[in-house]
């Protein structure tokens, strides 16, 4: 399973996805996160995503479903971490996934490990 994952220009939430990303089983993490924010993220596994969220809404979902599909070519479902980024960031991101369609699993890393909230 892949995971994908918003990373917003909110660095307090860059815990979060680091804990997600280094300890999840997961054979590739997509980063989509807004051409103005850095990768801080070296973990080989990590494929980055840019798009333009000055775009509006509808063109931005767009933009990501036409650069996600390619990566999702075959994929049935996905890991999906909210846990940055703003609410048109996040309403963009699981249109397009849904649009592509894959399924989506909420990840999230807590006390106990990743779990996956459903």
């Amino acid at each position: 399973m892949k995971l994908v994952a918003f990373v917003g220009n909110d660095t307090e939430n860059l815990g979060q996805l680091t804990a997600l990303i280094n300890r999840m089983d997961c054979d590739k993490v997509l980063l989509v996160k807004d051409k103005k924010t850095s990768n801080p993220f070296q973990n080989p596994k990590c494929v980055p995503i840019s798009v333009d969220s000055a775009k509006d809404l509808i063109s931005f979902k767009q933009e990501i479903q036409e650069k996600l599909k390619k990566e999702l070519s075959g994929d049935m479902e996905v890991a999906l971490s909210i846990a940055s980024g703003s609410g048109k960031e996040h309403m963009a991101l699981i249109s397009a996934l849904l649009s592509i369609p894959v399924g989506i699993k909420l990840a999230a890393f807590t006390k106990t490990g990743v779990e996956f909230i459903s």
